[in-house]
């Protein structure tokens, strides 16, 4: 008997105009909701929805020349497109295996139950969080 190969997931996305196209060669097992204030700033919304991701897998496909990068902290570059600003991932110098996807550049579906809050100490004043989901004042660690 021969056994068929397991369909690998593709996840794909881009930033807002399309110059920056990607895709990642995984699954979303987390998705954290980060109410920091730096990220409040970089994504200029209540919270970022971002998923730690496996480097090796994750590849621009198009776009490259269009990647900038900003460095808040000495340690940490945020990605994102310098035609239309949109963010893509960040990336540690101290973790270089890994990669902070910006789930809001993600065009596939995707289904993870393994979801929360972290930083909520520091939410926005206006911001309510009611969807159940569990809340970290700081790190989720």
């Amino acid at each position: 008997n021969v056994i068929p190969l397991q369909e690998k997931t593709v996840i794909v996305g881009g930033c807002l105009c399309n110059g920056v196209r990607f895709e990642y060669h995984g699954e979303i097992e987390e998705i954290s909701m980060c109410h920091c204030s730096m990220c409040r700033k970089a994504q200029g919304s209540a919270y970022v929805a971002i998923s730690p991701i496996d480097s090796a897998k994750f590849r621009i496909t198009n776009g490259q020349e269009l990647l900038k990068e900003y460095r808040a902290v000495p340690h940490k570059a945020r990605v994102f497109c310098s035609n239309c600003g949109s963010p893509l991932y960040s990336a540690r110098d101290d973790l270089p295996d890994v990669k902070r996807l910006r789930l809001g550049t993600v065009e596939t579906p995707i289904r993870c139950k393994n979801a929360y809050h972290i930083y909520v100490g520091s939410r926005a004043e206006w911001e309510n969080i009611t969807d159940g989901l569990p809340q970290y004042s700081e790190s989720r660690v």
